[in-house]
């Protein structure tokens, strides 16, 4: 058997996760703000022709 070295569940996991939780560059950061302001306008204007009724 080759030597294999085994992680615990718990250690791949948090591996894992850190991959996950890399930070993020500008771009990124930006267009995610960009698109949860989006997001927010559609909700509002829904708001409004709902209102407008």
């Amino acid at each position: 058997m080759a030597n294999t070295k085994k992680l615990s569940v718990e250690k791949a996991l948090d591996k894992l996760r850190k991959k996950d939780d890399a930070p993020k560059s500008k771009t990124t950061q930006r267009d995610e703000k960009l698109e949860a302001l989006n997001e927010e306008i559609r909700r509002m204007r829904a708001q409004r022709l709902r209102l407008d009724r």
